[in-house]
């Protein structure tokens, strides 16, 4: 019997060939700790080493300072300052401090992931670099102290479901929207501790931001991770920045073929979906799988809308954004409080060089600088109780960003559409 991406790519950090379900130790290729939780995961490694230990490897570790970016108190500069002292000690170079943007995106660009790597972080939506057909995890602070020691971790082999997406999405209609639709169809817990590999023509022909939008939410069904084969101008983008960090284009196209499933490969069930006649989709409050139709709700008063996150704060999430506003007359509704995040400073220059962040200011809108922003209350934007906001966010659980506050999730198009009209609005209606 064959073998899935997943199977195959713990095959090559375990050292031998794994089966379903058993229990395996892999080597890590890289260990990343946040600005949230970092620095207890220093304290952790200087208790157990009695701060006599050194890192297994300090190319092979990064801080990401992006969910309070710049910090909002001392308690906050304090645990940064923690995480640079540690790094200066042990010899980390690859610290993102807080002009950089959300971590995942940054090891993006900054050519530290590659198809096939597995990744350790403290972020519960590490996976979304499975885009890239990495096996990257959250875990807790003391599995990161404990790979900084060995450079090793232990892991289930999980199963697989294939989902097959095909067709062609309707002006108006995006990734984001098929994602919402396919979180409401499997649930909370509909891929408990499965891996999913992503395929089919539409998934084929997706850009990086599409791709990252899909495996960020595995997450918000229990997935473990969600694998895309990197193809196409995704796979020459990747292997470039890979190549500008030191490493080898002729690798990451080798690691593609590699981790390539098997045709016969034992997948858990197949899944198919053809997103020609989807319409615009929305999680209502208070939980992402309460899905509807855009159409179902619009009209619904709203009082705020945020644009970004480590799902939609991509160039390409905000281009749509820009459309929609474009189609509206360049003003978001006075009653609405509108703020759009992007995902990292090389987002937010290319956001500047195309004109769009002037045109947004004047609109009314509140650009700010690349972080995690309101996916928590953690961050400014929090809302009041009894709020009601719309978001690009992977999760709207009651008080998410705000205690007593509501949210929907939505498309960048939907938000926006609804930042302009004031209310819950189809985007497909002003990109008539």
């Amino acid at each position: 019997m064959g073998k899935t991406m997943i199977m195959k790519i713990m095959d090559r950090a375990s050292g031998r060939d794994v089966r379903i379900g058993e229990r395996v130790w892999c080597n890590i290729d890289l260990s990343t700790a946040r600005d949230f939780g970092g620095a207890n995961c220093c304290l952790q490694f200087d208790e157990i080493t009695d701060k006599q230990g050194k890192v297994w490897d300090p190319d092979k570790i990064a801080f990401t300072f992006d969910l309070q970016a710049p910090s909002h108190s001392e308690k906050v500069s304090n645990n940064q300052k923690i995480i640079r002292e540690f790094a200066k000690k042990q010899g980390i170079k690859h610290v993102f401090d807080i002009n950089w943007g959300i971590g995942q995106h940054v090891m993006l660009e900054h050519g530290l992931v590659k198809p096939g790597d597995v990744i350790l972080g403290t972020d519960s939506h590490m996976n979304l670099l499975g885009a890239v057909a990495a096996f990257a995890t959250g875990v807790g602070n003391t599995d990161i102290a404990a790979s900084w020691i060995g450079g090793i971790n232990w892991f289930r082999v999980p199963e697989t479901l294939k989902v097959e997406v095909t067709g062609e999405f309707r002006r108006g209609v995006y990734m984001r929207d098929f994602l919402t639709l396919f979180v409401g169809e499997m649930g909370a817990g509909g891929l408990d501790f499965l891996s999913v590999e992503f395929s089919g023509n539409v998934i084929e022909r997706s850009s990086l931001a599409e791709r990252i939008t899909l495996c960020s939410m595995v997450t918000e069904m229990s997935g473990k991770i969600g694998l895309i084969l990197p193809n196409g101008r995704v796979l020459d983008w990747l292997a470039e920045r890979v190549k500008s960090a030191g490493g080898s284009e002729e690798d990451v196209r080798a690691r593609v073929k590699a981790i390539t499933p098997d045709e016969d490969a034992p997948y858990f069930k197949t899944l198919r979906y053809d997103v020609s006649d989807l319409e615009p989709m929305v999680s209502c409050p208070d939980a992402p799988d309460n899905v509807k139709k855009v159409s179902e709700v619009a009209g619904a008063e709203v009082d705020q809308v945020h644009i970004g996150s480590c799902t939609n704060g991509r160039l390409d999430d905000i281009a749509a954004a820009f459309e929609v506003l474009k189609a509206g007359g360049f003003k978001v509704s006075p009653k609405v409080r509108t703020i759009i995040t992007p995902s990292t400073r090389e987002v937010m220059a290319k956001c500047a060089a195309a004109g769009y962040i002037e045109k947004f200011l004047n609109a009314g809108v509140v650009f700010t600088n690349p972080t995690c922003s309101l996916c928590t209350a953690e961050h400014y934007g929090a809302m009041p109780s009894g709020d009601v906001g719309c978001s690009t966010t992977n999760r709207n659980f009651i008080g998410k960003v705000g205690k007593g506050s509501h949210t929907y999730l939505m498309s960048p198009a939907s938000a926006m559409a609804t930042a302009v009209r004031g209310v819950i609005t189809d985007p497909r209606e002003l990109l008539r």
